[in-house]
């Protein structure tokens, strides 16, 4: 169970990395872009913020996986570890719905709302279908790809929570 919970913990890790790197790499050329030519990439301003919400979903999955989250302990740092640990897989199972529900509203929101064309990335989406003949990229001039950072990441949390649940439940057998 470690080792997946740290393979897990790690590909959360590279997502959230990796999406907070191109957000920096992105606004980093815009704004070269912007100040010695004139004029910034089209696609430039929303991709970062779309990047954005991926990398906190990754982030907020890892932070879960390695307990680093925001935690209010006033009560449960007077139990017992036995019962503070109970307390702790009350909160997985508390998460875990959490995490379906965010799955579940997410996909009722990207159903409603997904093919909304996104201004920003109307022209890139539509210039890699023609370069590449991928017909499919024309989605990408859509928020539902982004709006699917919400779906993906209520999984994510939710995977976290169930991980961790297993975890502290065998150790409570330990206890």
């Amino acid at each position: 169970m470690t080792k997946l919970n740290s393979l897990v913990s790690r590909i959360f890790g590279w997502g959230a990395g990796l999406s907070m790197g191109l957000v920096f790499v992105i606004i980093f050329v815009n704004s070269l872009r912007r100040y010695t030519v004139g004029q910034s990439v089209q696609w430039g301003e929303e991709l970062p913020v779309y990047l954005a919400v991926y990398g906190v979903m990754f982030g907020v999955a890892l932070a879960y996986m390695q307990d680093r989250h925001i935690r209010f302990t006033i009560v449960i740092d007077f139990l017992n570890e036995r019962r503070k640990t109970i307390m702790f897989i009350l909160g997985d199972v508390l998460m875990a719905v959490t995490g379906v529900m965010l799955v579940l509203s997410a996909l009722a929101f990207v159903e409603r709302r997904g093919d909304t064309m996104s201004s920003g990335m109307f022209g890139l989406s539509r210039w890699l279908g023609d370069v590449t003949g991928i017909k499919a990229l024309d989605a990408l001039g859509t928020l539902g790809p982004y709006q699917y950072a919400l779906v993906i990441g209520g999984a994510m949390i939710t995977l976290a929570a169930v991980l961790k649940f297993i975890e502290r439940a065998t150790a409570l057998r330990g206890l």
